[in-house]
């Protein structure tokens, strides 16, 4: 049976990683990309914009 390796690139310095149940920290290379990675979200360099819905402030009145 052939198994097909998946890799994706670390999103903070692009090393490829293997995607599987031994890649520690996927879709990081290591502790440190993941943290730099959360450090970036801590500091506000990342967002995702939110978008208010009216229909869910009708239902909580």
């Amino acid at each position: 049976m052939n198994k097909t390796v998946t890799t994706v690139k670390c999103p903070t310095c692009q090393t490829p990683v293997v995607w599987g149940e031994g890649s520690r920290y996927r879709p990081f290379c290591s502790q440190r990309c993941k943290l730099i990675d959360l450090g970036e979200w801590a500091e506000e360099r990342y967002v995702v914009e939110a978008v208010e819905d009216d229909r869910l402030s009708d239902l909580l009145k």
